[in-house]
């Protein structure tokens, strides 16, 4: 146990780290993508994948732990995906973030989060749960892509992370306009750390080589997966009602890292600020937390386990589930940000 909390929090810790750092936000990414015509977050995203892919079929070819995708359930997961999707943009963020936005203080993810564990339990072991399974029961054949064509992994690993490889070679070579900022008041590594604005495809990098680390320290505690967020946050709600320890896994402390690595970035960059929502934003925070619970639930992972672990895995369910999540985010970003937009715009005309 001593050994699980310590390696669990510390990856955590990390993730929650860079991520608060980097802001990397996927929630925001997605939207961008509709709203801004800014690629950039999800391209960083695509170099996560690939580090992380390349990480752990090197893992398993070297015999550190065995893995099989099991199943693929279609339709649950478009339909818990989508739904995902519309939950992250009145949440404010997806799972991870509104994770490490909880520890820059921000009240409002704390309600979000608070919704999230609630309704990932209910699905997960509450009145929902035999819902959950009866919904995710009909498959349509193996999650694993290399298996269904009859080909090795490294025939998609292998293009995938050239094709990563040019998109963000081209990206570099476009020319950025230099905003100016304020003059630095740290220098050294702790300005690099606490400061400076981070690349958003250096962040990838370090979040898919956490992401990799994972998976060996989770195998080692019985627990044969990577990064994590809905069954863990499921479980501590699980343990604080019935106190059982055997609910307790190593997915359990990393979330907790991330709140504690999150905390540490946003207070050594003057970031944390204890920060209290209105009435309306409390209500929409309420409504996303339900939503990734139940969303998150029924795809078998949030945009951290499908978006960012399964597709590293080159899964069916992987692929499709952060296909639909991206659609529920401009479904919703449409109607929360666009559609408003547009009235206010005829209305002052």
């Amino acid at each position: 146990m001593l050994q699980m909390a310590i390696t669990g929090i510390l990856c955590g810790a990390l993730l929650g780290f860079v991520m608060q750092r980097g802001r990397f936000c996927l929630t925001g990414g997605f939207r961008d993508m509709y709203i801004a015509k800014d690629n950039r977050m999800f391209y960083a995203l695509l170099v996560a994948i690939a580090v992380q892919a390349v990480g752990v079929f090197l893992l398993i070819e070297a015999g550190a732990f065995e893995y099989t995708a099991g199943q693929f359930p279609l339709w649950a997961t478009i339909a818990g995906a989508f739904i995902f999707g519309i939950g992250i943009i009145f949440a404010g963020g997806c799972a991870t973030g509104t994770w490490y936005r909880a520890g820059e203080g921000l009240i409002g993810s704390w309600i979000a989060l608070a919704f999230y564990m609630l309704m990932a339990a209910i699905m997960k072991s509450g009145p929902l749960a035999q819902f959950t399974v009866d919904a995710r029961t009909p498959v349509v054949g193996t999650d694993s892509i290399a298996d269904t064509f009859g080909i090795n992994v490294w025939f998609l690993v292998i293009p995938f992370v050239a094709l990563v490889a040019f998109i963000v070679y081209r990206e570099l070579r476009k020319p950025r306009v230099k905003i100016p900022g304020l003059k630095p008041k740290k220098t050294g590594l702790a300005h690099i750390l606490f400061e400076k604005r981070w690349n958003p495809y250096v962040t990838a990098t370090l979040i898919g080589l956490i992401a990799t680390v994972a998976w060996p320290l989770s195998a080692a505690s019985g627990r044969i997966f990577g990064l994590g967020i809905t069954t863990p946050s499921a479980n501590i709600l699980q343990f604080l009602v019935t106190g059982d320890l055997d609910i307790i896994n190593w997915g359990v402390f990393l979330v907790m890292g991330i709140l504690f690595g999150s905390y540490f970035a946003a207070k050594m960059s003057g970031e944390f600020r204890l920060r209290t929502p209105d009435t309306k934003t409390v209500v929409r925070s309420s409504a996303g937390g339900i939503l990734m619970g139940f969303g998150a639930s029924l795809a078998g992972g949030c945009s951290i386990g499908n978006g960012l672990v399964m597709t590293s895995m080159m899964t069916w369910s992987g692929w499709v589930a952060l296909l639909f999540m991206i659609l529920g985010t401009w479904t919703a970003s449409y109607f929360v940000f666009v559609r408003p937009s547009k009235k206010r715009a005829v209305a002052r005309a």
